[in-house]
């Protein structure tokens, strides 16, 4: 069996369907996931057990996905000196705003990577987490410099599209 390199860590699984395409993503990339549902206030000891066993097989991503108060990507943050990155969810009064301020605020010495609120974050959690894995991983480097410039040549289409139709009118 692979040895999971990225962990996605959520408080509940109503965070599933932000958290879904992060999984794939990284799937489809050929990354060995796991994914947790954890507390930081409902569960400290096995979410504190469950990071630091994770680190001790191998992962060497976390990605810890928190809503209103936020705890969730600090908490795994204290627990590993491995990168965590935190996905603020689009829930409650503020629809996320708290979260995600509550996660880069950090204090010195805690560092969490913070990522936009929600889906978009989610989807850009995995790109980050590829990046990381990619220092090490001449293979990944490749490939994720391939994706950036099909990404690149998908723009430069739609602009000379844009162009060609503006100039006939």
């Amino acid at each position: 069996m692979k040895r999971a390199k990225v962990a996605i860590i959520m408080g509940s699984d109503s965070d599933w369907p932000t958290l879904e395409a992060c999984y794939q993503d990284l799937t489809a990339w050929g990354v060995c996931v796991e994914a947790q549902i954890l507390s930081a206030h409902r569960t400290p000891e096995q979410l504190r057990a469950y990071v630091t066993e994770a680190e001790a097989r191998g992962v060497e991503v976390f990605i810890a996905a928190a809503g209103m108060a936020a705890a969730l990507p600090g908490a795994v943050a204290a627990y590993t000196i491995r990168p965590v990155i935190g996905v603020p969810l689009a829930c409650g009064p503020l629809q996320g705003v708290d979260s995600l301020l509550s996660i880069v605020q950090m204090p010195p010495g805690v560092p969490v990577a913070t990522v936009a609120i929600g889906s978009a974050g989610a989807k850009n959690a995995a790109i980050l987490a590829l990046q990381i894995l990619s220092v090490a991983d001449d293979g990944l480097k490749e490939a994720l410099r391939k994706s950036k410039a099909a990404q690149s040549q998908t723009v430069d289409n739609k602009n000379r599209s844009l162009q060609e139709r503006i100039a006939r009118g």
